[in-house]
């Protein structure tokens, strides 16, 4: 069924519930260390608000474990939203009960209230029913606009639906749903997907989902010593599952004659995790034995970046290596701008990737860089999402 959008559906005067996905990080300060996730959210909220609609925001912040933590209030997250909307945004003391009711009564239109965090509820992540319905009372239209939360069946992007006439997609889940699908439903080929990233087995679904689908998947991160020391090769102190290496063995096997399955050649060996480590480039036969590796090498980004630039669709999750250290980032880096460089519809998917691209300067030549990590690799593996679902019932 086809998933209704936010601009189809009638908002004035309207009491419109929108579960954003407000899930930002946070410093020791509670200072908003990245506010992507809140400016993704604008065109919805604005919409909303020059339609008429009483808006009512809803989302999850951190894991507080179904208990009230002054830690894990969205009250930063109400102060950086009315700044960047230029209007006032209340922060509810709660996201259910008498008080909120009350609350929502007294709105009026193009108004904007930012309920607290679902998650100080237990029953939000049980999707329990009797929840599930308080919140659906709360509004007489449902928006999901949460795409980071939307592989997850809880109360308020999957349960609250079942209980409202008016169900609809905001711009950004639209947008994720549109694109993402770009590289599952016939996409153009060659189609490459860049894999990185610590563990195989956070990927299984996705690397056999992709199997059938691209001509080529270049592996990088921690997760390549898995691959490597099951074709053979010893690899140090570097991160290996040793319970997936059958598995990797017979995906590399699975996977000759059908597609290109590259590994690194070389790479980026230290004495250990840090800065002041010695280090040097070193091939797959020459790993020091009592050394990690932490980064590709110039060879194997040459080697990648030649796949990247004949691509036509190039997915990728996850970096090459620990980037977040000077040292051990060039080949993120170089990955990073090898698919902005490419003419290929690009997608990226995963919080690190994305502040990669982001940090490469090259965030505004990707063709779409998804807001939900665990989400976008669900979607491409295959898997029906929840929170998407809901809205194709209420379409």
């Amino acid at each position: 069924m086809a998933i209704r959008r936010v601009d189809q559906v009638e908002l004035r005067g309207k009491r419109v519930f929108i579960r954003v996905d407000f899930n930002v990080p946070l410093d020791e300060k509670r200072e908003i260390t990245d506010e992507t996730r809140i400016v993704s959210s604008l065109p919805t909220i604005k919409f909303v608000c020059e339609a008429g609609g009483k808006v009512i925001l809803a989302s999850h912040l951190g894991r507080p474990k179904g208990k009230k933590d002054p830690k894990y209030s969205l009250a930063p997250v109400a102060e950086r939203l009315s700044r960047l909307l230029g209007r006032g945004v209340s922060l509810a003391l709660d996201c259910v009960g008498e008080d909120v009711e009350k609350q929502i009564g007294k709105m009026k239109e193009g108004e904007v209230l930012l309920l607290e965090n679902l998650r100080f509820h237990p029953e939000e992540e049980k999707n329990d029913e009797s929840f599930s319905k308080v919140l659906a009372s709360l509004c007489d239209v449902y928006i999901n606009d949460a795409f980071g939360a939307a592989h997850r069946a809880h109360a308020s992007t999957e349960g609250m639906t079942r209980y409202l006439q008016t169900v609809a997609c905001g711009f950004l889940m639209m947008q994720e749903i549109e694109s993402l699908e770009k590289a599952v439903v016939q996409p153009q080929m060659p189609y490459v997907a860049i894999l990185g990233g610590a563990k195989v087995s956070d990927k299984i679904g996705v690397i056999r989902n992709l199997s059938e689908k691209v001509t080529t998947i270049l592996i990088g991160g921690g997760m390549a010593y898995t691959f490597l020391k099951a074709i053979g090769f010893q690899v140090g102190k570097s991160l290996v599952e040793e319970d997936q290496i059958g598995f990797s063995k017979n995906l590399l096997e699975e996977a000759k004659g059908k597609i290109t399955f590259l590994l690194p050649s070389d790479h980026v060996a230290a004495e250990r995790m840090d800065v002041e480590a010695k280090r040097q480039i070193v091939s797959n036969d020459k790993i020091p034995e009592n050394w990690v590796c932490l980064d590709i090498g110039p060879d194997t980004v040459r080697a990648f970046t030649e796949e990247i630039l004949t691509a036509k669709t190039i997915f990728w999750n996850g970096p090459m290596g620990v980037f977040e250290m000077e040292p051990f980032s060039h080949g993120t880096f170089a990955i990073a701008r090898a698919v902005a460089r490419s003419s290929a519809f690009s997608i990226v998917g995963g919080g690190d990737s994305v502040a990669a691209v982001n940090q490469a300067g090259v965030g505004d030549k990707i063709g779409h860089i998804s807001t939900g990590g665990g989400a976008s690799l669900e979607l491409i593996e295959g898997k029906k999402l929840p929170g998407i679902e809901a809205l194709r019932r209420g379409g």
